[in-house]
């Protein structure tokens, strides 16, 4: 269980630690690399998980934040600066956690759904080029 969860803090295909699996920091292959486990899994929606995922992590930071700022510049709190570092906070938490509640989402839901064989991609064989009609051939 832990492992699932520490492959997917690595950006790595929770189910089998490979990859990478991003092809740039928003984007997320259709397959693992390695083992081929279907990163989508097949469902529409299926990434409203991961949008929770976010946004309850950047709750939690808030929460955080907040009560730490307070309790260290209690009794006097620099209201101003508090603006200003929450919405800078809140701003930047999400671009820079989004591919992180994406892969956390798929470790939580591999341990709540097991994959089966229908969640891994068939390897691919390369394209055979048709051949070319020649005079020969019956019509």
């Amino acid at each position: 269980m832990i492992s699932h969860f520490t492959r997917a803090l690595r950006l790595r295909c929770p189910h089998c630690g490979g990859g990478p699996i991003f092809t740039s920091w928003s984007r997320l292959l259709p397959a693992c690399p390695v083992c081929g486990l279907g990163l989508e899994r097949g469902e529409q929606g299926y990434w409203l998980g991961a949008y929770f995922f976010n946004l309850m992590a950047m709750e939690a930071v808030f929460a955080v934040y907040v009560v730490g700022f307070l309790l260290e510049t209690w009794p006097t709190p620099p209201w101003e600066l508090f603006q200003i570092t929450t919405v800078v906070l809140m701003a930047v938490f999400p671009v820079v956690f989004f591919p992180f509640s994406k892969t956390l989402f798929l470790a939580f839901d591999l341990l709540m759904r097991p994959p089966d064989e229908e969640d891994f991609v068939a390897p691919h064989e390369p394209a055979l080029r048709p051949r070319r009609a020649t005079s020969s051939d019956p019509p």
